[in-house]
C-alpha cells in the first residue's frame, strides 16, 4: 500500500475574484499546482499570482500548456504542424519561466492540458515532442501512467509522475472517458473521495465497461473548476490522512 502520495491541482485558469480566491485556498491542500500559462488561460497577472502563492505556501508549482486554443479552453485537438505545436509550448514556458525567475520560485514540472493530454498518451508525435520540451526545460513531466509519454520520458532520462484522477471515469485501456460522453466526470462526493483512495492504495478500480483496473499513480488530480472543487480537495485529503496516507510531493 502506498504510504505517500502527491496532491496536484491546475489553477490560473479562471481570473475572477471568484476563481482566485479558490486557487488560493486550494493551495492550501495540494502539494503540487500547474499553472495555466496561456494556451487555454491564463496570463502575466495570474501566473505571478499563481507563482508567489505557491512560492509561500511551499507547494511544487508547474506549468500548465496546452493547444493554442482559448476559445474552447484546450478541449479541442488541433491539426497544426508539430513545428508550430513546439513553437507555441516553448513560448508557453518561455512565458511562466520568465515570471517564475522573477518572483525567483523553481518550475519544476510540466503537465500538458486538456485535448493534449488526451491526445498525447498514444500518439508517438505528440508524445515525443512533449518529452523533448519537458527535457530542454529540465522539468518533470506529468501524465498517465502506461501511456506512450511515459515510455518515452523513460528512454530520454525525463523524471515522469504518473497520475491519475479521483473525478474522472476511465475506460477499460487506463485511458479517461471523454468529457462529452454521459457520466465522464464523477457528480458523486463520495465517489470521487472513493476512487481517490482505490488510487492512493493501489487496489483497482471498476472501469466505465465494469472490468476492474489497476491504475499505479505517484500524483492525484484535483480539478479546480470542478463543482465544490475546494471541499473535495478538503475531505479527499482528509481521506487519504486518516488512511494513514501522508500528502506531499515524493514522486
Amino acid at each position: 500500500m502506498t504510504v505517500a502520495i502527491d496532491l496536484n491541482a491546475d489553477l490560473g485558469e479562471d481570473e475572477s475574484p471568484a476563481g482566485t480566491a479558490r486557487d488560493l485556498a486550494i493551495m492550501d491542500i495540494v502539494s503540487r499546482c500547474n499553472i495555466a500559462c496561456g494556451g487555454h488561460a491564463g496570463s502575466p497577472s495570474s501566473m505571478r499570482k499563481m507563482l508567489a502563492a505557491a512560492g509561500a505556501k511551499g507547494i511544487a508549482a508547474g506549468a500548465h500548456p496546452s493547444y493554442p486554443d482559448r476559445d474552447g479552453f484546450g478541449r479541442t485537438s488541433m491539426d497544426m504542424s508539430l513545428a508550430d505545436l513546439e513553437a507555441s509550448l516553448t513560448g508557453q514556458l518561455h512565458d511562466i519561466r520568465m515570471i517564475a525567475e522573477d518572483v525567483d520560485v523553481p518550475l519544476t514540472h510540466l503537465k500538458p492540458h486538456g485535448a493534449l493530454y488526451n491526445d498525447a498518451q498514444d500518439d508517438p508525435a505528440l508524445a515525443g515532442l512533449l518529452t523533448e520540451v519537458a527535457a530542454t526545460a529540465n522539468l518533470a513531466l506529468v501524465s498517465m501512467p502506461g501511456s506512450l509519454i511515459e515510455q518515452m520520458a523513460a528512454k530520454r532520462k525525463v523524471h515522469f509522475i504518473a497520475e491519475a484522477f479521483i473525478d474522472r471515469q476511465y475506460t477499460s485501456a487506463g485511458r479517461l472517458v471523454p468529457r462529452n460522453e454521459a457520466g465522464a466526470v464523477i457528480a458523486s462526493e463520495e465517489d470521487r473521495i472513493d476512487q481517490g483512495l482505490s488510487l492512493a492504495k493501489g487496489t483497482p478500480l471498476t472501469a466505465r465497461d465494469g472490468t476492474k483496473l489497476l491504475v499505479k499513480a505517484n500524483s492525484l488530480c484535483l480539478h479546480s473548476d470542478s463543482t465544490g472543487a475546494v471541499e473535495t480537495a478538503r475531505l479527499m485529503r482528509q481521506a487519504l490522512e486518516r488512511a494513514g496516507i501522508t500528502v506531499g510531493v515524493g514522486g
